[in-house]
């Protein structure tokens, strides 16, 4: 007989303390019908069965709505249903378009690039393959059977030809699988099945056309209909064009991918809200003469306040970038602001910081020292630091450090592409032999005056001098290692060494001309592999990020400051602790900044 004795399953649950373990909330598209928004059980049961917990995302396409459920869930699943509407993708409809269901298109629409900026998981299944192409520039056929036909021809002669189609809209129960697709070697999907053929249902008549650049092909079907994809940014996204929600243990394996990326994903937010992420150079400020909105998610800037928060970035040095003139040009000449000299164009720059940390300084602040940036992190405000690349802004008046440090700026890097007075830069005419006389004054003006020593840039000798001279602790705030990638401007492993054993730090950065020098692209994996190079030169403990973003730097997997929780999802996976991942996202760097500071 039925017990409805509730107090005996209440009891059961507080018999231990926490009552439950955590689990990763997955978040599924609702189908819409009828005036009501529902689902099938195989869906949420998939993801309970898988470890998560399932939550029901109604077709609403309110922002606020979207975007406090994106901000509750760990991972999101694109269930199946109509199709959508072709206007969407600037299309007209064919003739054989199928139903369309507006209340779900622009919702999910709208939830799928939000969910994109912000890294979530995402599963697509069916019309979620579809809405993650349509929403993130893919493309997709309305009629299968309609593009293969203007594709290869109709019929016998497409059929002679040696193309045929396959049927993908199955009369068989959907438990069963009605048609085999081939997975690469190369995708995920084939790390989760660990097979060239994989035997699935198939109820579409539409399909993914063009995947577009953000995803790969992962699997195509006997006909050559692409039958999965995959993040081609080192991402946790699939997309499928079967329902692996009624495959049982074959469908399993997604599902349990999904609830594990979300997993991760969680674990990743939760150590960002409880550690501080420093990212020690980007060059924003470059794109000042654009009027750049730094309080709108800009196309323009790689770093703002949308993609700071979407990345889970606490903090960022801007560095107030001066080029350096060559020989008969003026430096007014080579900046968009007409200023009178290399100081003037500094302060016009953190002006213009101040003026949007003011305008948004309930969000955003200025700090000085580790503690203001803790400080920050307490109170929910993100941080601006201010650094100067390129000593040439001291206008070689050795009393011009005590006034930047006074407002404020943490490092000075010597020098940049070019020898200027303070020394010889790495891409220089070795003008000095290493650091001036004068550089050597405005090396020890900085220790007493508590700014950091930047050797980004500097030539080897220049280097060395430089950590003769100093008797702090030097940065190199963006620089990688020469043994992976041999031009000028990257470090030896006796520099590394060097740097380590008088107490500095290296952060790796993300400008692919200093990842590799070969014809192929850089990823996230290269700059992984110059952190752990770096690592096993100088330890643990004298290395970070310094992303260069909006100076050339980005790269695929970590093109913007939205994606910088990417990188800790990478160090998790490779097993490094909490401890060294937090030393790694700027505790290293705070620990140096702290002793310059000291007094």
């Amino acid at each position: 007989m039925k017990s409805f004795d509730i107090q005996s399953s209440l009891d059961d649950i507080y018999a231990r303390y926490p009552e439950a373990t955590r689990q990763p909330v997955i978040g599924l598209t609702g189908n819409f019908a009828d005036g009501d928004a529902r689902l099938c059980e195989q869906y949420y049961m998939s993801v309970v069965r898988a470890g998560g917990t399932p939550v029901i995302i109604p077709p609403v396409a309110d922002k606020d709505v979207i975007i406090n459920t994106l901000d509750k869930i760990d991972g999101l699943v694109l269930t199946g249903g109509g199709d959508i509407n072709p206007l969407w993708a600037g299309e007209e409809p064919s003739p054989r378009l199928h139903g369309i269901n507006h209340m779900r298109d622009k919702a999910e629409l709208l939830t799928v690039r939000l969910a994109y900026n912000r890294q979530i998981p995402m599963l697509g299944i069916c019309r979620g393959i579809q809405t993650l192409v349509t929403a993130l520039d893919g493309e997709v056929d309305q009629d299968i059977a309609e593009s293969f036909a203007a594709a290869h021809g109709a019929g016998r002669a497409a059929a002679a030809a040696g193309h045929s189609l396959i049927k993908h809209s199955q009369d068989a129960d959907r438990s069963e699988p009605t048609h085999t697709v081939r997975i690469s070697r190369e995708s995920v999907l084939y790390s989760l099945y660990k097979t060239e053929t994989l035997a699935v249902n198939s109820i579409h008549h539409q399909a993914v056309r063009a995947s577009g650049r953000r995803f790969s092909v992962s699997a195509k079907a006997p006909d050559g209909v692409i039958e999965a994809i995959e993040s081609s940014e080192f991402k946790p996204f699939i997309g499928v064009q079967w329902h692996p929600e009624w495959l049982g243990e074959s469908g399993q394996v997604l599902f349990r991918w999904i609830v594990d990326r979300a997993r991760d994903f969680y674990t990743a937010k939760d150590l960002h809200r409880r550690m501080l992420t420093l990212d020690t150079h980007c060059d924003t400020p470059m794109f000042f003469p654009q009027g750049i909105h730094f309080d709108q998610r800009d196309p323009r800037i790689l770093v703002d306040m949308h993609k700071m928060a979407e990345g889970h970035q606490d903090a960022v040095i801007m560095a107030a970038y001066l080029p350096q003139p060559k020989l008969g040009e003026t430096f007014s000449s080579k900046v968009a602001f007409k200023v009178d000299g290399p100081l003037q164009y500094a302060d016009l720059i953190f002006d213009k910081i101040e003026e949007i940390v003011n305008a948004n300084n309930r969000y955003l602040s200025i700090a000085r020292t580790p503690s203001d940036l803790y400080e920050d992190k307490r109170k929910g405000r993100r941080s601006i630091m201010l650094g100067i690349e390129n000593g040439l802004a001291l206008n070689h008046d050795i009393s011009n450090v005590r006034y930047f440090a006074r407002r404020g700026v943490v490092y000075i890097t010597l020098c940049h592409n070019g020898d200027n007075d303070i020394c010889d830069s790495a891409r220089g005419c070795n003008t000095h032999g290493g650091v001036s006389r004068f550089g050597e004054q405005v090396i020890k003006e900085m220790n007493r005056c508590g700014i950091m020593v930047d050797l980004s840039h500097a030539g080897e000798k220049s280097f060395y001098d430089a950590l003769s001279i100093s008797s702090k602790p030097i940065v190199c705030s963006h620089s990688n290692c020469k043994a992976l990638c041999d031009v000028p401007r990257n470090l030896t492993d006796d520099q590394l060494r060097a740097l380590a054993k008088h107490g500095g730090v290296a952060h790796i950065t993300l400008y692919h001309g200093f990842l590799r020098n070969d014809s192929q692209e850089a990823t996230v994996m290269d700059a992984i592999a110059h952190l752990e190079h770096a690592i096993s030169i100088m330890g643990i403990e004298h290395v970070g990020l310094g992303t260069d973003f909006d100076g050339d730097g980005g790269i695929r997997g970590l093109a913007d400051s939205s994606e910088l929780i990417n990188f800790t999802l990478h160090l998790l996976r490779r097993r490094y602790s909490e401890r060294d991942i937090a030393r790694i996202w700027g505790g290293n760097w705070l620990r140096v900044m702290a002793q310059v500071q000291s007094k």
